[in-house]
Formats: structure tokens, C-alpha cells, sequence
């Protein structure tokens, strides 16, 4: 059997492989302190986002929540904000008026227009009203 490290290690791969970040994942400090050849992993605490992502994931919804994606039918470009009646939903990155979207009408976002769209998002939200 593999050390709790490996073990914890290779959740991590696999969670960040789906896109999927647990930021206080790691061993648990009480039962890995103690004799216990194998201590506990302890998942930690996330935010809702992350939370949603991750019970997406699990169901096995394509694309997951959280994930960006282009509607190819028209060339837009969204995040998924969830699935309901077999539709996708999708909001502009920018924000703005949700659509649906069917599943195979998706593809992978272009990286640098989910970065410059965040980067846009970013630099509006810094700027204060005179």
C-alpha cells in the first residue's frame, strides 16, 4: 500500500486534472502525529464555487461547472454556471445575460480569450467612481 503523501499527492493530480483545486487538502495532523501507519487525509475547507465544481465533476456533467467554454454554434464564449433539462447554461465571461446551450455544442475556450476576458473583468472592477 502507498504512503498517505503518495496517496494525498495523487488526489491532488487527479483533482487538478479535472480542474478541481481543495486548498486545505493535505494529511491530518492529529492521526498522523499518532502511531496510525496510515493517518487520515483531511479534504479541508473550500468555497461554494469549488464545492459545486466538485459535486459537477462527480456527477460526471460534461462540461463542468466552472469550466469555460465556446458555444461553437455562434462563437461565444462562457463559463458554465450549471446543467438543467440537458442543456448546458452558460454566462458571458464579462458577465451579462446567461444562455443555454446543448452539451455538444461546446468546445474548449481559447485560453488567452478566458484571459483577457478575466483580465477585462479585473481592471473594470479596480477602477473607482469619481
Amino acid at each position: 500500500m502507498r504512503s498517505t503523501e503518495e496517496v494525498l499527492e495523487s488526489l491532488r493530480e487527479a483533482l487538478t486534472g479535472v480542474g478541481v483545486t481543495l486548498p486545505s487538502l493535505a494529511v491530518d495532523p492529529l492521526t498522523g502525529a499518532g502511531d496510525e501507519p496510515f493517518p487520515l487525509v483531511d479534504l479541508g475547507r473550500c468555497n461554494v464555487r469549488t464545492a459545486e465544481r466538485l459535486a459537477s465533476v462527480l456527477r460526471g456533467e460534461q462540461p463542468p461547472v466552472g469550466a469555460y467554454v465556446v458555444d461553437v454554434r455562434d462563437g461565444r464564449v462562457g463559463e458554465v454556471r450549471g446543467h438543467l433539462g440537458g442543456r448546458v447554461q452558460l454566462r458571458p465571461l464579462g458577465g451579462g445575460r446567461e444562455w443555454d446551450c446543448p452539451p455538444e455544442s461546446t468546445g474548449p475556450a481559447p485560453q488567452g480569450e478566458v484571459l483577457r476576458a478575466r483580465v477585462r473583468k479585473v481592471n473594470r472592477e479596480g477602477r473607482m467612481s469619481c
